[in-house]
């Protein structure tokens, strides 16, 4: 997939999916069937216009380009989102970004789509041109669930990430750099590979989760470790199972499959030893239950 920022595109007739696409979950999925490009948005938009109500993001930018790109599409066009495009009413955008720049001859939203200054478009607005046809897509549910990004947000940042993966249509991801931390994982004989979540992302709530790191099962733990009171920043502590070798300074994708438990400080190190026995059979116990389904 190719992926451009504007205004270095060139008119052709495009059939474009048109959002922010924050996590491309199942709703954003079936705005962007039949597209050959999509038109997004980078910061996103809450950022510039709202800072204050900006979210934590389920997907980074590369992270949505890969999400994209498996759904087939061939472009995607990247807005770089800043006061001056803002400030665009909506006339400008449809007239300048979707007939004169991209030649856009179908434009497909979500219904509670809104764009231009202080957000005065809408879908009847697009509707209403005679330059490219508008679809116009419902949003979706799933087992009474309303999937949007601010509900999958949500879930995840109350460790529901199991729910959250239905919503998704795929196990919500992290992706960090493995750093240097304290040794202590590799002192109670659980070695982690840890990461620094970044602030502007989302992160699931503190406890410990069955995860894949790059294909590998893992058992990963969020929060601050309370048993031994360090005062540090949040961390994730990834222990993967059956694994050797040397993962500093390298980059790798958690996927979250399901929470085990919340954090919790223990009176010792040696119970601590024994409920990450506890977890890790879990997680091998979850890991073998998800393979058997997917090979069913």
């Amino acid at each position: 997939m190719k992926v451009v920022a504007l205004p270095d595109v060139r008119p052709r007739d495009r059939r474009v999916a048109v959002g922010t696409f924050d996590g491309v979950h199942l709703g954003h999925r079936q705005v962007i069937a039949g597209a050959d490009a999509v038109l997004t948005f980078d910061p996103h938009p809450a950022s510039v216009v709202s800072p204050s109500r900006a979210p934590k993001l389920l997907t980074d930018l590369p992270r949505k380009a890969e999400l994209i790109a498996s759904l087939g599409v061939q472009e995607m066009i990247v807005v770089p989102f800043d006061d001056a495009f803002a400030a665009k009413r909506a006339d400008e955008f449809i007239d300048e970004v979707l007939v004169r720049l991209l030649g856009a001859r179908q434009v497909s939203v979500g219904e509670n789509f809104r764009f231009g200054h202080r957000a005065e478009g809408d879908v009847e607005l697009l509707r209403a041109q005679g330059e490219f046809a508008t679809t116009v897509h419902p949003l979706l549910e799933v087992d009474g669930e309303i999937v949007s990004s601010s509900h999958i947000r949500n879930l995840v940042a109350a460790g529901e990430v199991a729910r959250a993966a239905r919503l998704l249509g795929g196990p919500f991801t992290m992706r960090g750099e493995v750093v240097h931390g304290e040794k202590r994982g590799r002192e109670l004989g659980f070695p982690t590979a840890n990461i620094v979540p970044d602030e502007r992302l989302a992160c699931p709530a503190h406890g410990v989760y069955a995860c894949a790191v790059d294909g590998a099962t893992a058992a990963v733990s969020i929060g601050v470790r309370p048993t031994f009171e360090t005062g540090a920043a949040e961390l994730i502590e990834a222990h993967l199972l059956d694994f050797t070798g040397n993962l500093y300074g390298a980059e790798v994708q958690i996927a979250f499959l399901q929470r085990l438990r919340g954090e919790r400080r223990f009176d010792s190190a040696e119970a601590l030893i024994e409920q990450m026995r506890i977890d890790v059979q879990a997680v091998s116990e979850i890991a073998a239950r998800l393979s058997s389904a997917s090979q069913m």
